[in-house]
């Protein structure tokens, strides 16, 4: 069945900013200044300060800013740094991509972020640097991550992709590590017309670094301090994004309206048996890029949800030590199990700041007839195994 509505509707968050963003199109264009100029200057200091730190530092994408950051602080071949097996391939990609080895920990089930129990004992000689993810837009447990990081002379880059605003007890996150690193990929909370990213740091020299890393490594016209790369934010997509920025506060308490929706009908109806709702722990401030909750009947559950016309999405169904990619690390099913249950049993549920309270109510009165029809499902293949 065609769903009745997307998972994630951009024409509609659109209508509401249009006369905004093509005036800022427009004003770039006759500008005719399309990279490292006015708008992405503006949009840097704008984030710095709303992130809480001294500098930020526009780049091409999400995946460019963990990468700049890893090379950014000296990451080799050889090196060790460790992440979560459970979230997107960017995580622990580019730390291979660097001839540098992820080393994997295992998640915590109830917010499916890096559990710090498990970070002191993967810790060798060959550590250099601790990614956690703040994953679907909730904060990871940062305090003790920092303390094993200081322990150990670690810098810790958050990978804050899905979770601009996203807080941890007052502070925003992006400004608790060394760097963190932030995506404006067109489905995250503040997202432009394309790919860009975003480095933040309390440091200058290491934001300097990040500068000339992203620009080919020029300091003066043709002047090469280091091997860098193309990585620069365009002035569109900064100027849509300073647009959509001014938006951004309204649009994350309509995620949070939704979310605290759902969480209040899916209580109702009584269905904590067959589905967990995500967390929110006390400190923390959940920005819900995914509103995703936990099912072990997941699968049938996104069947039937689908053949009402409800659009889901599953993040992540396999974790990354064992993608085909990663195979050369050697890691076998059973390893990390928390990160394998979760991709058995995670489903995201539509959360967008323009979605509509009948849409929100179809998705609930769709999940609070599961049970019914997968009791009644049980119940017959008990029937036909026992021949009766």
């Amino acid at each position: 069945m065609e769903p009745l509505f997307p998972f994630l509707d951009l024409k509609a968050q659109f209508a509401t900013t249009r006369d905004e963003v093509m005036a800022a199109v427009t004003r770039v264009m006759e500008s005719q200044q399309f990279v490292l100029g006015k708008e992405g200057e503006a949009l840097e200091q704008e984030l710095a300060r709303r992130v809480g730190v001294r500098e930020a530092v526009g780049c091409a994408s999400g995946t460019d800013a963990l990468r700049l950051a890893l090379e950014g602080l000296g990451i080799r071949p050889g090196d060790e740094v460790v992440t979560t097996p459970f979230t997107f391939v960017a995580s622990a990609g580019t730390i291979a991509r660097l001839g540098a080895k992820p080393v994997f920990v295992d998640i915590l089930p109830d917010t499916f972020n890096l559990d710090p129990r498990h970070l002191e004992k993967v810790i060798t000689g060959r550590t250099r640097a601790i990614i956690p993810v703040h994953l679907y837009g909730l904060a990871a447990d940062l305090d003790p991550i920092l303390e094993v990081a200081r322990a150990h002379h670690l810098p810790v880059i958050e990978d804050a992709a899905q979770a601009i605003d996203a807080e941890y007890r007052g502070r925003k996150v992006g400004s608790l590590g060394t760097v963190g690193c932030f995506s404006f990929y067109p489905s995250k909370n503040l997202s432009g017309a394309g790919e860009g990213g975003l480095l933040t740091t309390d440091d200058p020299e290491l934001a300097d670094r990040f500068r000339l890393l992203r620009h080919q490594g020029i300091g003066q016209p043709y002047v090469y301090e280091l091997l860098g790369a193309n990585s620069r934010l365009d002035e569109i997509q900064a100027a849509i994004l300073g647009v959509k920025l001014r938006h951004l506060d309204s649009w994350t308490a309509a995620r949070r309206r939704n979310a605290a929706r759902y969480g209040a009908i899916v209580k109702e109806c009584g269905l904590g048996d067959w589905v967990r709702l995500p967390v929110e722990p006390p400190g923390l401030f959940h920005v819900y890029n995914q509103f995703t909750v936990r099912s072990t009947q997941r699968d049938r559950l996104r069947e039937f949800l689908r053949l009402r016309g409800i659009p889901t999405q599953i993040y992540y169904p396999l974790p990354l030590h064992l993608q085909p990619a990663f195979s050369y690390l050697g890691h076998k099913a059973g390893e990390f199990p928390e990160s394998e249950r979760a991709s058995r049993e995670v489903l995201s549920l539509p959360i967008y700041p323009e979605l509509k309270v009948e849409h929100q109510a179809a998705v609930v009165r769709a999940i609070a007839e599961f049970p019914g029809e997968a009791l009644a499902c049980e119940a017959m293949c008990g029937r036909v195994a026992t021949g009766k």
